[in-house]
């Protein structure tokens, strides 16, 4: 079965193509939607170019899917019926994807891939979340809060690094694994990375009522490294 990866940058879909290999199973291409003129990845708010030098870490060939800001599902729809349609993902049999527990998400999926004539994978499906957030922590993964929604989450947690600590404050009623949407996350290094993503932070910014943490490509010794972020 030749599989590709629905892949945001978050801790998600890391434990996601972690899941894959320990299967015996090498994703074809990683696949992320970018918005168009943010150059940035939807909804998490990351820059395209560390988006790249995550995809050369994780030794996987990258296809973007562009969209508009506030993009309409059917231009959604479309448009990733149209990258379905082309090289690489026109000879991929199945997608996996990071989901843990939404169940309209995961239908949503299924649905829309068997219209495709495909399947869909969810290698983390119903993994206790609080687990998993740990176990993440534990294999060695580094990541970064890169967006909040204020309304489930103190904007203050924007840029902490997703460790144990973050962790422990996290109120009660947020998923560890932020699968209610309270939070996104970039990966920068861990066991299924070749090499790590340097990053270097900056400052929180509030944008279309979201809590965004700007992240830039740093050096080899950058301060979110230096730090075990």
């Amino acid at each position: 079965m030749r599989v590709a990866l629905g892949w945001s940058g978050g801790k998600d879909s890391a434990l996601a193509l972690q899941a894959l290999r320990a299967r015996g199973i090498e994703p074809e291409a990683l696949l992320t939607t970018v918005t168009e003129g943010y150059e940035r990845i939807s909804m998490h708010g990351v820059r395209r170019e560390l988006l790249a030098a995550q995809a050369r870490g994780v030794g996987v060939p990258l296809v973007e899917v562009r969209i508009p800001p506030s993009c309409p599902n059917e231009v959604y729809e479309a448009r990733m019926e149209e990258a379905l349609s082309r090289p690489p993902l026109d000879g991929v049999d199945a997608f996996a994807f990071g989901d843990l527990f939404l169940e309209d998400v995961r239908a949503y999926r299924e649905r829309r891939l068997a219209a495709a004539g495909r399947t869909a994978l969810f290698p983390l499906w119903d993994e206790d979340t609080a687990a998993l957030a740990r176990r993440f922590v534990a294999d060695g993964f580094r990541a970064r809060i890169v967006c909040v929604d204020p309304r489930r989450l103190d904007g203050s947690f924007a840029g902490r690094p997703f460790d144990v600590a973050l962790l422990d404050a996290l109120p009660a009623g947020v998923d560890p694994c932020g699968e209610n949407g309270e939070f996104h996350t970039f990966v920068h290094d861990g066991p299924v990375f070749a090499e790590p993503v340097p990053v270097e932070g900056g400052g929180a910014v509030e944008r279309d009522g979201f809590v965004f943490y700007e992240l830039a490509s740093g050096s080899a010794s950058s301060s979110l490294r230096a730090t075990g972020a």
